[in-house]
């Protein structure tokens, strides 16, 4: 295998900016970035005239359902459509079976992740109402952070104890990531739907039962704690204009101690769309109007928003296909997150320095990620080549995820995803991949 590559004539996107260079990538880094770079015979020289360098996508909320729910997914085939999407690295959820609420637990993730994942990891330790001295001993050097169900989602995670938030919030080693919905508010409008409907509750009901109000009390509750322990907190998937006030664009992200991610669902979908789309659009929280979802587009656009990941999180068809009350929530989305954020860019909403600015830059100071995250010599070379003019069919033929399906499935993007290194090898070519080298753990430069 060659240990040496250049990139040839690529437009990279980095730092916002946008300028023409070649890459020169030496055991697994990025040695040399310079206008023209000679190659000696045992180099790989990649043409890259006409596409654009990207850093390669952080995506730091997933579901990749190993071990113990892998009818779903399992850590090889979800992270094999995420590099195949352009994302070199994903931080995972603690929402397994069992669940990652011991640190042997949560070693024994990436002892797997080290045997099968193409892309690089770090897995979030999970907080229960009952395992505070395991959650204080996580090493925030190579642990990415550790995640707080403040509404029960899907499982039974949910950390309703006020003097565990307290404690969790005062005396977290690392990163506190929150997934935010009340879940007094969610029972009571689901209670006043059962009532209305019996078992029949039409899907369109989602974001009514998990309402702003939901997301907002809780979102705020978390952000008061911050604000009074000292905490550093990122709260997941914000999907209402009301929590927008919560957030400051007045600081550098490297200063902010409170930061928000953005999911793509979120971006996409409008309420509008649970009529074609049904439980295949059922997340939490739920997607909602198109006034949120233009203020979340906004709120990216101007830094209220810091981050965009996925909150992928596949089931299989047939769980998919029930009735609202037995229907689970989450979707797949690795594999065309980018080709969905490139699509944007078409549509003139976003620009493409924003969209790396968001799903790599960003994420990596928000993490404090080590080597990653940007276009830069010494920095590890996880990088993805898109081409801007080619277009992106999602069909059954081309859906990598293990449970077969997308909720953008017979969607063409603007945008394509031509390959994807990770470490420097090349791991995905127009379709194909090269399995001969696996991802790494991530670390993490805090003190």
């Amino acid at each position: 295998m060659n240990t040496t590559t250049v990139i040839k004539n690529a437009s990279l996107v980095n730092e916002n900016k946008i300028y023409s260079a070649d890459v020169l990538i030496k055991n697994g880094r990025i040695e040399k970035i310079d206008q023209s770079i000679s190659v000696n015979e045992n180099c790989l020289e990649i043409n890259a005239e006409h596409l654009h360098l990207l850093p390669g996508c952080i995506d730091d909320q997933v579901h990749f359902r190993e071990p113990g729910l892998t009818h779903k997914g399992e850590i090889y085939t979800e992270a094999k459509a995420a590099v195949a999407g352009g994302i070199t690295s994903y931080m995972e959820m603690p929402n397994t079976n069992p669940q990652t609420i011991t640190q042997e637990l949560l070693e024994a993730k990436y002892q797997r992740a080290s045997e099968c994942s193409l892309a690089n990891y770090s897995f979030f330790m999970g907080v229960t109402n009952h395992n505070y001295e395991e959650v204080v001993r996580t090493n925030p050097l190579n642990v990415c952070g550790i995640k707080i169900f403040m509404g029960s989602s899907t499982g039974d995670m949910l950390v309703d104890d006020t003097n565990v938030l307290c404690r969790i919030f005062g005396n977290a080693p690392t990163l506190i990531a929150v997934h935010c919905e009340d879940e007094a508010t969610v029972r009571k409008n689901l209670a006043l739907a059962k009532g209305k409907y019996g078992d029949d509750i039409p899907i369109e009901m989602h974001p009514i039962i998990r309402d702003e109000e939901a997301c907002y009390l809780s979102s705020s509750l978390a952000a008061d704690l911050a604000k009074r322990k000292g905490a550093r907190l990122h709260i997941l998937h914000i999907s209402t204009e009301k929590e927008l006030s919560l957030f400051d664009n007045a600081l550098p992200l490297a200063d902010k101690k409170i930061t928000a991610e953005a999911c793509i669902h979120h971006m996409y979908f409008t309420d509008d769309d649970y009529k074609s789309k049904g439980s295949l659009i059922k997340w939490n929280p739920a997607v909602k109007s198109k006034r949120d979802r233009d203020a979340i587009r906004a709120a990216v656009n101007n830094n209220l928003i810091d981050v965009i990941a996925t909150d992928h999180a596949p089931h299989t068809m047939e769980e998919k296909n029930n009735k609202y009350l037995s229907a689970p929530s989450g979707g797949p989305l690795v594999q065309h997150a980018l080709p969905a954020m490139l699509n944007a860019v078409s549509e003139g909403w976003i620009t493409i320095e924003k969209v790396v600015e968001k799903m790599s830059h960003s994420v990596a100071v928000c993490f404090n990620l080590e080597d990653r995250g940007y276009i830069r010599e010494g920095y590890y070379a996880d990088l993805v080549l898109v081409d801007l003019k080619k277009q992106t069919t999602v069909n059954k033929e081309n859906i990598l995820y293990k449970c077969g399906w997308s909720p953008f499935e017979g969607t063409t993007f603007q945008g394509a995803i031509d390959s994807t290194f990770v470490n420097g090898h090349r791991v995905y070519h127009q379709g194909t991949f090269d399995e001969s080298n696996l991802g790494k753990r991530l670390t993490f430069a805090r003190r």
